[in-house]
């Protein structure tokens, strides 16, 4: 099969490898995939903002100029997919949505081709919320205007699925595949000790997290935790990555005098965070949107960490309470902290909760193979009954 694989992404972060594993498992398994996205430099939107000319367009216009900015860019996006859909003669496109992004449902009218689009957020709620929109009610009738004309959308969580559904999304039209991982990237890593090792954390016991800090993942309260959970346990904060946050971390860890019992490696390059992370006796999954499929979850499960993690729906779709990860209550004020003094007072416990992680990935079928094979099985009647109204 031949796939027109279509997307707005020009950062280099968790959005990036999703598109580059899906791109690579699919031509792993024989399939012709031809990209069309905005050209990037290597080096762009590894701090995970927007980069180069587009963060700069961002800085620069008006917010609402900005957006229709950002809705223009669907005339020589589809002009980018017509060219390609003439010369390599696709059998569908699979697109990564984005708001304002109306290039895919274009070229679906256009050429009668097949629309797969993935689905990662609700981007007129989010950015609504969040980032702030000057075309709310526009924002919200073209994301429902591209759902509702999608052959097949793919949410990465059954809580953004029913958001679809809410929309007008036709049930039947909607394939749930979250995130997930490649194993090959993590068939030859150190051990817990040789990783403590090499990043001169013997005997501590490390709680980590990884990916690009920001202040509502809260870390400055865990560095106040170790501040007390200290004189107990060799307790060590260890961050794989940076962001905006880290001062802020870094002060509480003064301020609780700890400073000793924190690090952060930098921002590191993606092939090297698996083994870096297995220094890891604790994976921290900080609270987050509750339709979000977060690319690290799946990660620790795969390194076989034990996972406390926030007690939410979505992650209710992957983890088991006190089977294969300890959660927590958000709306607890010191939720976090009695989950951390669970698993660090009982190495028992530490134990199996991270041998049943090791085998979520396995028996979910979590792999981005895995996820390539159930998006061609989407593909494959689409494509056919085009195939049949055109013969």
């Amino acid at each position: 099969m031949k796939i027109l694989y279509h997307h707005r992404t020009a950062s280099r972060d968790g959005q990036s490898t999703h598109i580059s594993e899906m791109i690579g498992a699919l031509r792993a398994q024989g399939h012709v995939v031809v990209e069309a996205a905005p050209a990037v430099d290597a080096e762009a939107g590894q701090g995970g903002g927007s980069p180069g000319w587009v963060g700069q367009l961002k800085r620069l216009l008006p917010r609402a100029l900005y957006e229709l900015a950002e809705i223009a860019y669907s005339v020589p996006a589809f002009m980018r997919l017509a060219r390609l859909i003439r010369k390599d003669r696709p059998d569908g496109i699979y697109e990564r949505y984005n708001l304002y992004l109306l290039a895919g449902v274009w070229a679906k009218w256009w050429f009668g081709l097949p629309l797969v689009l993935e689905v990662n957020a609700p981007m007129a709620v989010e950015r609504a919320e969040y980032g702030g929109l000057s075309w709310p009610r526009l924002a919200a009738w073209l994301e429902r205007f591209v759902f509702t004309r999608a052959d097949r959308v793919l949410p990465v969580t059954e809580v953004l699925a029913q958001h679809l559904r809410d929309m007008g999304v036709r049930p039947e039209r909607i394939c749930v595949i979250p995130n997930g991982i490649n194993p090959a990237h993590f068939a030859e890593l150190p051990d817990t000790d040789q990783a403590k090792r090499d990043l001169g954390l013997e005997g501590r016991l490390v709680i980590g997290f990884t990916g690009f800090v920001r202040e509502w993942d809260r870390l400055d309260r865990v560095m106040a935790w170790i501040g007390q959970a200290a004189a107990r346990h060799p307790v060590h904060l260890l961050v794989v990555g940076d962001g905006p946050a880290r001062a802020d971390i870094e002060a509480a860890a003064r301020a609780n005098g700890v400073p000793d019992r924190l690090s952060f490696t930098g921002v590191v390059p993606r092939e090297r965070v698996p083994a870096l992370s297995m220094s890891f006796d604790i994976a921290l999954q900080t609270a987050l949107v509750p339709y979000a499929s977060p690319l690290c979850l799946f990660e620790y499960l795969a390194l076989g960490k034990t996972i406390v993690a926030p007690d939410q729906p979505n992650h209710h779709e992957v983890l088991r309470a006190g089977v294969d990860a300890q959660l927590y209550d958000v709306q607890a004020a010191d939720g976090i902290e009695r989950a951390l003094d669970r698993v660090c007072d009982d190495a028992a416990l530490r134990e199996r909760l991270g041998r049943e992680a090791a085998r979520v990935i396995a028996e979910r079928r979590l792999t981005w193979a895995d996820h390539a094979r159930r998006v061609v099985g989407l593909f494959e009647p689409l494509v056919a009954k085009e195939q049949r109204q055109h013969a």
